[in-house]
This record gives structure tokens, sequence and C-alpha cells, in this order.
């Protein structure tokens, strides 16, 4: 039986999502009976889409068969989308196999957070998002598909592919992950390195080659962040093949997933008798499961953004006061770094998304009657999927081959999730606490206010945060400069606490699945641009983080706050393109609703 509190939860957002989501089934079901299609187009519009492909025009002007469309995040500076290159070209051949034909129909950009940490152009990053929720929706606007193939994997890709594609929700589609790179060095040891880096102990060059022997080969970076947690959602909502989310680029086993993908779109046409349509697949349960898979894992805080994002694209409305219920009653049950010490094959090797599904599913922590790609009974995914003589087959996840990495529901690392959700006179906020000691949960001490995270370097360098400290990061929200992630300030605090000092960061920016063992109080809503809470902060007020209470107080009068005037925001910066995105800053939405110019557009 469901969990009484996750039925709760999702009877909560059905009520308020009514008007929202019929408007949204009947707006897909329009575009299935009357929007753009290939059997309306005229004779020219047709040639113009099958010029370009000489081997399947026969097929395509037939047109008995699925045209599945491709949107592909290809690039070779990415090591976890360079795994995409011959995809397209094998996609071909797997689908004229099921009798149907594809076609790239379009390509995304895909940007690395990885690369611009700290750098101007991570205040493009989260944009991106609704950049490839804008592209994608250009590739299947042609009406020449009655299918697709999503090839993204990292940060805003996924989330991004699902928003445009959700506008597409009439038509079936299958996301196809690459697969992450096979282990280097062990995170404590790239962590160490940082720290060493951080405090003037590692030469430039040591901290090089160590990142190089982290980040070595094509394939999704192997800790567990925004990017590996896109994953795990997509498996938790059944939009992949089950199985499909951590199994290793170039393998045999990584290909016949792929392959059999191509061919399940196939079977899961309109014109067939097991129709599922993206639009159904994506429905207020699979946003719950997926908000639970990030609770059970200990998942990126980035999704605490890009799950609301998604759902609003569905007519669905999910805000922060469900993962904080939610996070009450899910256990812990899997540590990957940087919430453990293991990284994401190991937690594959150890029983991976098909034990923690069977464990949640027996528990009742999950919903189970899901209209997945694969079927009607979220069990499908409570599987490992093994070569047996060069066929796929799917097996029972068996034991936890590692019970410092994944363990049974029933006896959990914690009793509860990894998340809060902290409240008061400086805002909202979210805080990550799976991997962050019990006694740390609680930070009171005097602030240190700074307008960007490179200002936070330069005083830790110069020994002035030598204390306990509650550092503010302000002016880093959505509107303000596009809300990037500052994951250059982990060494730095970490050492910090490393040190002895009680210390916490409070900002409106972000800081990703990287958020570890320093308490974070981030994405703090409203941002500081507008005269938000956190322009008021001045250094030397006593500020009070609590994971435990869920505050989140400048211990200031009350008379004496409401009196403050606000300090103004500091000039938009211009450069690396950033100026290209002021439309977006201007029209962009909270934090909480998903910081997106696209969805305060469509009012959703």
């Amino acid at each position: 039986m469901l969990n009484a509190e996750i039925a709760a939860v999702t009877d909560r957002i059905i009520e308020r999502s009514k008007s929202g989501r019929a408007a949204y089934l009947a707006l897909i079901e329009r575009e299935r009976d009357g929007g753009a299609r290939r059997p309306t187009l005229g004779c020219a519009n047709l040639a113009h889409g099958y010029a370009g492909t000489e081997e399947d025009r026969d097929t395509m002007k037939a047109g008995r068969a699925m045209n599945i469309g491709i949107i592909t995040a290809y690039n070779d500076m990415l090591s976890a989308h360079a795994t995409y290159y011959r995809y397209p070209e094998q996609i071909k051949l797997w689908a004229r196999e099921a009798g149907a034909t594809a076609q790239v129909a379009g390509g995304v950009p895909a940007m690395c957070d990885g690369v611009t940490q700290g750098y101007a152009g991570m205040e493009l990053s989260l944009f991106s998002r609704d950049t490839i929720a804008l592209s994608t929706a250009i590739a299947l606007s042609h009406g020449m598909f009655e299918g697709a193939a999503l090839l993204g994997i990292c940060d805003k890709i996924v989330p991004g592919l699902l928003m445009g594609a959700l506008r597409f929700g009439h038509m079936p589609m299958i996301l196809i992950p690459g697969g992450p790179m096979r282990s280097g060095i062990s995170n404590k040891e790239k962590a160490r390195t940082r720290e060493l880096y951080a405090e003037g102990k590692a030469t430039r060059d040591e901290l090089l080659d160590s990142e190089i022997a982290a980040y070595h080969s094509k394939g999704t970076c192997t800790f567990y962040g925004t990017a590996n947690s896109n994953q795990m959602m997509m498996e938790m909502m059944g939009l992949h093949m089950p199985g499909a989310a951590f199994i290793n680029p170039g393998t045999k086993l990584r290909q016949e997933l792929t392959r059999a993908a191509v061919h399940r779109i196939a079977q899961i046409g309109w014109d067939g008798d097991d129709y599922r349509p993206l639009g159904r697949c994506i429905d207020e349960k699979a946003i719950v499961n997926a908000a639970i898979g990030l609770l059970a894992t200990g998942g990126s805080t980035n999704h605490l953004i890009h799950l609301p994002a998604i759902a609003a694209c569905a007519g669905i409305i999910i805000d922060w006061d469900d993962f904080d219920r939610l996070s009450r009653v899910v256990p812990l049950v899997a540590r990957v770094y940087p919430n453990g010490s293991a990284d994401v094959n190991q937690f594959e090797d150890a029983g991976g998304l098909g034990y923690v599904i069977r464990e949640l599913l027996s528990e009742g922590l999950l919903h189970r009657d899901l209209m997945t790609v694969a079927g009607d009974d979220l069990s499908a995914y409570a599987v490992r999927a093994v070569l047996e003589q060069d066929t796929l087959a799917w097996r029972d996840p068996g034991a936890s081959g590692d019970d410092t990495i994944l363990k049974p529901a029933a006896a959990p690392f914690a009793a509860e999730g990894g998340f809060r959700i902290l409240s008061g006179n400086l805002g909202r906020a979210c805080i990550k606490v799976s991997a962050v000691e019990r006694d740390r949960w609680t930070i009171e001490a005097p602030a240190r206010v700074f307008d960007d995270q490179a200002a936070v370097q330069a005083a830790f360098k110069a020994g002035e945060l030598d204390r306990d400290v509650v550092v503010v990061v302000r002016f880093q929200g959505p509107r303000a400069n596009g809300m990037p992630e500052l994951h250059k300030l982990t060494p730095p605090l970490g050492v910090l606490q490393n040190r002895g000092f009680r210390v916490a960061l409070v900002t409106d920016g972000r800081m990703s699945g990287a958020s570890g063992k320093v308490p974070c109080a981030i994405h703090v809503s409203p941002e500081a641009l507008g005269d938000g809470p956190l322009s008021k902060v001045r250094d030397g007020d006593v500020v009070r983080v609590c994971a435990v209470t869920g505050q989140l107080e400048a211990l200031v009068d009350a008379g004496g706050w409401a009196a403050r005037t606000p300090v103004p925001a500091p000039p938009a910066a211009t450069g690396t393109g950033r100026e290209l995105f002021s439309l977006f800053r201007l029209r962009a939405n909270t934090a909480e609703q998903g910081g997106s110019a696209l969805l305060a557009v469509m009012g959703a």
C-alpha cells in the first residue's frame, strides 16, 4: 500500500493542478487530432522534408511507417555528449529493423557547468535550459514525426528537452542516455587536492593532473550531481528503457539498450494498440516519483528548480513544501559522492536504480501504477539490464552488493530524505543535508556579505573568514545574473569547516548536486534583486541557518529590519554573450517556480 503522506502530497498536487492539467491534456489531444502532421502537409512541404534522406525516402513517401525525430545534444567538447556522435546513424538502422524511419530533427545546445564554473559563461547556464526547450520545439514543429528519441544527459539538457517535448506531448518519446565514464581517481582524492590547492598547498599543475585523472574520457562525470540525478529521475518516471541510466559508453549492453529504445518507440505510436504519449507518461504520480527518487538517493538540489519547471510544462504544479513533506517520510537508501565515497559506477555495481526502485516499491514509497514507456507497472524498472549470450535481458538486482552504498528501505542510512526547506525573514530556501553532519544542521554566526563568489575567494585567501561565519552571497538569482552555480566556493568553505569553524552559506544562487558537507541555504527566494530580503543583510548581522527547525533568520530587531534600506544591485555584466540573455533575466520567475522566462510568459 502507498504511504499515506505520499498519497496526501500527490492528492494535493492533483487538486492544485486540476485546471492546468486539464488544459494541457486538451492541448495534446487537439495537437494529435489537428496539429501539424505528415498526412496534412502539402506535397512541396513533404518534398523538402524528404530531400535530405534518399535511403528512406520511398518508405516515408508510402506514409505507413513511423518517422522518429532525433533531437540530439551531441558535441565533442562535453564528455557526456561526445558519446552521441554515431547515435543518429545507429538509430536509423535500428528504426528500419522495426519497420520505421528516423531523421535528425534538430540539435540543441549543451553547455557544461563543469567548464564554466566560476566564469562569465556560467551566467548563461540556467537559461540554456529555456534555449534547449525552444530548440526542441523548433525541431519538432515541422510536423514530420510520429515519435521522438531525445538524446541528452547533463544538467540543463534533460529538463530543457522535456520542457520543449511536452508541448508535443501527443507523441511517444524515450530519453536515451549515453552512460557514465569509467571511474578515475577517487572522489575523496579529487576533493582533497582541491582543498589543498585552495590552501596554497598544491600547485596548479598538480590540481590539473588530479582533475584530468577524474574527468578522463567520454561519458557522464561519475559523481552524483545534476547530470546523474537526471538519469535517476528518468528511470523513476519510466522514460528510459529499464536499467539504462548508468551503463558505460562503448559497451555491447549500452548499444543494446539504445537499440531496444528505438524499437520501443516504434511500438508505442498512436497508430498501434499500445499508445504511450509523453504527455500522459508525465503525470502527477510520475512527478512525485521523481521527487521521491531525489530524496531517497540524495540527488541534486538543482532539481528543486528543474522538476517544478518540467511539471509546469505538463500543467502540473509542485512546490518546495511538497518536497519538504515528502522528505519527512522518504528514507535515504543510497550514499553516492558527495553524500558518500562511492561513484555512480560503484553504485550501479552494488545494485543501482533497480535496487532502489524495488526497495521503495516494497515499502509503499513509490507510485507503482504509472504509464511508462515500458508498461503500466513501475516494477518493470526494479531490475538490472544484463546481456545473456549477447541478448538484452532484465533480472532482479538481488541483495545490495555493498551496504556502504545501498541499504534496504526498511533499514536505511537515514529515516528521512536529504532535503529541507527553510524560511524566515531572509525568505525561503533549500538545504541539502544528506552529507552534512547532524551537529552542523544548525549554524548561528555573524554574516559576511558578498555580491559575487570571486570576492569570497579573495577574502578567504586574505584570512578574513577564519572564524565562525555565515557567508552571504547575493544578487545571484535568475533575474540578477542568471543564477550561476557557486561550486567554486565548496573548497574554501570546506577548508574553513575542517579548521574547526562553524560555517554556512546563504545565497540566492545555486550549488548543484556538488553540495556537500557544508550547510548551504540556497535558491533563496525572493532573490536579492528587486529589494529581496538578502539585500538588507549587513556584515556582522547574526544569521541563523537551522535545518532542524526550518529557520533562515537574520537575528535583527523586527523594527530595525523593516526600516533598513535595501542595497542596490550591481550593474548587469556584459560580455560572453550575457547581454543576449537580458530578456530571459527580465522575465524569469522565481527559483521555486522553476527560474524560467518561458514559464513566466506562458503563465505556467
